[in-house]
């Protein structure tokens, strides 16, 4: 969303109280975003108090991004040796690591970044683009920001005291990655431009073989570090290649096309189309804002960090790890609501309806923008400037659906035609369909995809039958629904490198879960999913098209951390390593 700078202003050299509170009231919800082992059940269920895990607050020897530890920041130096790359022509010759990671996004960077801090430096990540950030070096839409505060949008062990505002901007979440990536000394680890095109277990050597666009290579362990918001939905629509105009999502901004003075639709009134639609209103000749179904929104009271804040965190991080985890058990708390008792939420659906009620005058336009589901079924919006600019005179909101896209037009349900110059999807990500599914082949070669066609599912989001030695973060029904997902992705990352210093202690080729713990834990969480509001009835991104949700994991934090507190090999078949080898 737009950010604004809440007005209020402090006196002296001290931080002020309201300030840190303010920020910390701040932190209103979004649900989502974009998370048992065989014979026993999932321990989802405790409430939001007791201990904090390690990965729900910043741990007492952590550092700042711009404060790293020398025996940190310059670990590649220390390294003997490093992964050999040869290149013949700008391809990359076929060779052979401990671990391949594919995707260099948080989750990527963060299982680089703990592979080095574990002691194993014999791996690579494998990235499509050009730098490190995944959707946040690709989603660069104006207005394009984090609506998780920025004390919690950053690794536990990595925090960052410089954030200027309570919700981060995506150039500022770029930043702060590319900093990661520096300090950590993972740039002779990092191959970009290399888009994996498929990767296939060889059981005969217990590898991965792994085809890239600049070349081959093999691999003891595979982690998938993709994420769930990879790969842009775009709806089909009758008519759109006719089109003679623009047309672009908003995951991939085609910044060279000038809006000034068009007319503009925007199909689609998600996460990130409330984000950019305040930005480009005032630019347009007319914006049409094309909606399916209205969203729950919520004020998005964000702020500029003064210096003297900042300079707090730093000299005294203990200061911002109590903000982290005051933030943390906020957003953990509304899990109460989430999934057990709706009338936990009621104050806070009264919060959006007023927040509704102020902004939109107009009876009409407020009907046609107050959602009949119960919030937190769908993804829930933070932002003071949306309302706002559908109201605006250029500004027409269109309820009654697409019928079909003409040369120079659209056409709408009941028949209007409204001439535009330009489309902009808004339509979100599609995270049931992955692409890197449709090129994974398993133990008896089978595609990802079709083992998935019924319907994506992982032991513990992480770990799926037929596919040894693959670990996937952010895997299905691992993305937090009331809190960072940063959490849930930091566990898997150390599930996984547990199981590989297993293997290596035990003298263990592979390991994969076994078919009955997985489905095991399957049908808990669909179980448990049961009687959250995320299957209260809404239509949601959480959901794949037989109407499952295989996105969301359905408990709080805490308790998936505690399931992957350590590789339970006992849920898994281990072939060893042959002698001598």
């Amino acid at each position: 969303m737009h950010i604004i700078c809440h007005d209020d202003p402090v006196g002296g050299s001290r931080v002020s109280i309201r300030r840190l509170l303010l920020d910390l009231s701040a932190i209103m919800l979004t649900a989502g975003g974009v998370s048992g082992r065989a014979g026993t059940r999932i321990q989802g269920w405790s409430g939001p108090g007791g201990a904090l895990t390690r990965l729900d607050v910043l741990p007492k020897n952590s550092q700042s991004i711009s404060g790293l530890p020398k025996r940190l920041s310059h670990r590649a130096a220390e390294a003997t040796s490093a992964p050999v790359v040869r290149e013949n022509g700008g391809a990359t010759a076929e060779r052979h690591v401990r671990v391949a990671v594919i995707g260099a996004g948080f989750a990527g960077l963060g299982m680089g970044i703990r592979l080095k801090q574990r002691g194993i430096d014999d791996f690579v990540v494998l990235e499509r683009g050009d730098d490190v950030g995944g959707t946040w070096r690709d989603c660069v839409y104006p207005g394009a920001a984090s609506d998780v505060p920025s004390n919690l949008y950053s690794y536990s062990f990595a925090p960052e005291p410089a954030w200027t505002s309570t919700f981060p901007s995506q150039p500022e979440i770029q930043r702060y990655l590319q900093r990661c990536k520096a300090e950590f000394g993972l740039e002779r680890h990092l191959r970009t431009g290399h888009e994996v095109l498929a990767s296939e277990w060889d059981d005969g050597s217990a590898r991965w073989r792994v085809t890239t666009s600049k070349g081959d290579l093999t691999a003891d362990v595979l982690v998938v570090a993709t994420g769930p918001l990879s790969e842009p939905a775009i709806p089909p629509v009758p008519g759109l290649d006719r089109f003679s105009g623009a047309v672009f999502h908003s995951a991939a901004w085609d910044h060279s096309h000038d809006l000034d003075g068009k007319h503009v639709a925007v199909i689609g009134t998600g996460a990130s189309a409330a984000q950019f639609i305040p930005e480009i209103q005032p630019k347009v000749a007319g914006l049409y804002v094309f909606q399916r179904t209205p969203q729950w929104v919520m004020p998005r009271w964000n702020r500029a960090k003064p210096v003297v804040e900042k300079r707090l965190f730093r000299r005294l991080p203990v200061v911002q790890r109590l903000a982290r985890t005051a933030a943390y058990l906020w957003r953990e708390s509304l899990f109460l609501g989430l999934a057990f008792d709706p009338r936990v939420l009621r104050p806070v659906e009264w919060l959006a309806r007023r927040h509704l009620h102020r902004q939109v005058r107009d009876p009409g336009l407020r009907a046609a923008l107050t959602p009949d589901y119960r919030l937190g079924c769908k993804r829930i919006i933070l932002s003071s400037t949306y309302f706002p600019a559908i109201t605006q005179a250029n500004t027409e909101l269109v309820t009654s659906g697409i019928r079909e896209v003409r040369r120079n037009s659209i056409v709408s349900a009941d028949r209007t035609e409204r001439v535009v110059d330009t489309i902009v999807f808004g339509t979100g990500f599609e995270p049931a369909n992955t692409a890197i599914a449709g090129r994974l082949r398993g133990r008896d070669g089978r595609l990802l995809a079709d083992a998935w066609r019924e319907g994506a599912e992982a032991y513990l989001g992480t770990a799926i039958a037929g596919y040894p030695n693959l670990f996937m973060l952010l895997g299905p029904n691992a993305v937090s629904g009331q809190n960072s997902s940063l959490l849930t992705a930091e566990a898997q990352v150390d599930y996984a490198i547990d199981a590989i210093r297993f293997m290596d202690e035990s003298g263990t080729a592979a390991v994969e879960v076994r078919a009955e713990a997985q489905a095991s834990f399957v049908a808990d969480v669909q179980r448990m999913l049961i009687r959250t509001v995320w299957a209260s009835g809404c239509r949601s991104w959480y959901l794949d098209a037989r109407g499952r949700n295989t996105t969301l994991w359905p408990g709080l934090t805490r308790a998936f951390r505690r399931q992957t507190r350590r590789f339970d090999h006992e849920n898994y078949v281990l072939r060893a390593r042959p002698s001598g080898s």
